[in-house]
């Protein structure tokens, strides 16, 4: 920003960054990363071309509009609770930096547009973006406050994310696929509601109705099968043709990266585990992505091999 700009227009400029800046925190971005999973379809169909990948970010993008408008429907809803909040008092809406008015026209437009992009795309995107958006109010009307069922509904949301990329490249997703994803999704929902019980119970908070309804006891019998019903999918598609898995056997090479990154992700969502680890991140462990570097390294060597051994694969160099 030039500081010799006349006062008044410096301070209007400056205005108008704040003002840009706070609508872009009320899409929360931060939650964008969930939707990357849409890639995951042609990545387990070795399916790596131009079209598939524009696909996929059409059904990443339609994703994250989707999802942000539930974000600004659900701050509108909760505005009054959230100004009493002493973190989420801070959030846009709540502090009044975004008017309800617009929050709920911006809602709106993300919303009707990521259907009719989505429905233009592909008429399965259509009806699988229209299936999330209904499942999200039905989670938020009364999912979310149902123990049990409320972990199911987060793993569905992930499981409907990861057919979208299929039915955005035209990829008939296998059983393996779904088996997958369905585990993967259990194990992020187990493991967020297990820090929220844990984080509650360290700041001596009162937790969330549906929280009360659990225990860690529960929690971590819960995570025991998850994880194990996680790794075992995963190893039986990667063990090759000889399961109806993976096109090559070879994929077992990139186990080693899933196991690592299964039991990161269980350690930075423990607030007592390591003292590395911020409250606030445990809060939220869907978002170390972003934030921790292992988990980074973890995924980046993951796809890396997966890219290797696919390339290997079309050249023939292996089976």
């Amino acid at each position: 920003m030039p500081t010799n700009l006349p006062s008044p227009i410096r301070e209007s400029k400056l205005s108008q960054v704040s003002q840009f800046r706070a609508y872009l925190v009320a899409l929360r971005p931060q939650q964008w990363t969930k939707n990357l999973i849409v890639f995951a379809a042609p990545l387990f169909a070795f399916n790596l071309s131009v079209s598939s990948l524009t696909g996929s970010l059409i059904a990443f993008a339609v994703f994250c509009a989707t999802s942000s408008s539930f974000y600004l429907f659900n701050d509108i809803l909760d505005v009054e609770a959230d100004r009493q909040h002493p973190v989420k008092q801070y959030r846009p809406i709540a502090a009044g930096l975004v008017k309800i008015p617009i929050a709920l026209s911006m809602s709106i437009v993300l919303l009707l547009g990521a259907l009719l992009i989505a429905w233009l795309r592909s008429p399965q995107l259509g009806v699988v973006l229209l299936s999330y958006a209904a499942l999200q109010v039905a989670y938020n009307a009364r999912l979310k406050r149902m123990v049990i069922l409320d972990i199911g509904a987060i793993a569905a949301g992930f499981v409907l994310r990861a057919c979208a990329g299929g039915a955005a490249t035209q990829i008939v997703v296998s059983p393996w696929f779904l088996l997958c994803t369905a585990m993967l999704a259990l194990f992020l929902a187990v493991e967020k509601r297990k820090a929220e019980l844990r984080l509650s119970q360290l700041q001596g908070t009162k937790p969330r109705a549906v929280l009360r309804r659990y225990s860690l006891a529960v929690l971590d019998r819960m995570e025991n099968v998850v994880t194990t019903g996680t790794v075992m999918t995963y190893a039986l598609w990667s063990s090759g043709p000889y399961f109806r898995g993976a096109p090559t056997a070879w994929m077992l090479l990139t186990l080693p990266f899933v196991l690592h990154g299964v039991f990161r992700y269980q350690l930075i969502s423990d607030p007592q585990a390591t003292e590395e680890q911020q409250s606030d991140r445990s809060e939220r462990p869907e978002e170390v992505l972003l934030r921790d570097r292992a988990i980074l390294v973890t995924v980046f060597g993951w796809a890396l091999t997966c890219f290797t051994v696919l390339w290997f694969k079309q050249q023939q160099w292996i089976e």
